[in-house]
């Protein structure tokens, strides 16, 4: 068997680590995992909760994001993520139980939309996919479209980038900027 490497990036998130096992992790969307009842569709998750001090759990195309629980420290908590996560990929373990809704996150409904703004809709969706998501994604998280509504855009922060300090910052001036720029009835962008 050869042996296994997981290697570790910090994220903008200092309560989040990123953890990339050099394999594929999800082979379509993402998933988050915000509390230990949301974990017990994945062996994976619930056992990274398990540990005690984990308070969140997001599974991106390449990575699996942690994050710890307040007072946690990641001195203490790392080696046994990394453990876990060993085990977990060296088994070629199911990330999902069967029968569970796997790699299918269940969103929120999104605002209602009027119909004549499909084409804006459409447009903000192309940029988060092309333009913001990418970039989320290499500091360990996600972020979902939740609707757009009288030139408002409302997003939903994940895995390390839900609750991250500089989230605020990353929506007003990095993500609201951007589709200001390209769509000019975006008035404004608001997490939710």
């Amino acid at each position: 068997m050869t042996p296994m490497l997981i290697e570790t990036e910090t994220t903008p998130n200092p309560a989040t680590l990123k953890f990339l096992p050099g394999r594929p992790v999800m082979t379509g969307g993402t998933r988050d995992f915000a509390s230990p009842e949301e974990a017990e569709s994945s062996p994976l998750a619930e056992a990274l909760f398990d540990l005690g001090d984990v308070e969140g759990v997001f599974f991106g195309s390449d990575f699996v994001s942690v994050t710890a629980a307040p007072g946690g420290d990641w001195r203490d908590l790392k080696p046994n993520v990394l453990s876990v996560l060993l085990d977990h990929f060296s088994g070629d373990m199911p990330l999902f139980r069967a029968g569970s809704a796997a790699g299918i996150a269940i969103e929120d409904e999104a605002p209602l939309e009027n119909p004549e703004d499909a084409d804006i809709v459409s447009q903000i969706k192309e940029l988060i996919d092309t333009r913001v998501r990418p970039a989320v994604a290499n500091d360990g998280g996600d972020i979902v479209y939740r609707g757009f509504q009288q030139g408002t855009v409302f997003l939903k922060m994940q895995g390390a980038c839900s609750g991250c300090p500089s989230s605020t910052a990353t929506l007003k001036q990095g993500i609201e900027q951007l589709l200001k720029y390209y769509v000019p009835e975006v008035t404004e962008v608001r997490a939710v």
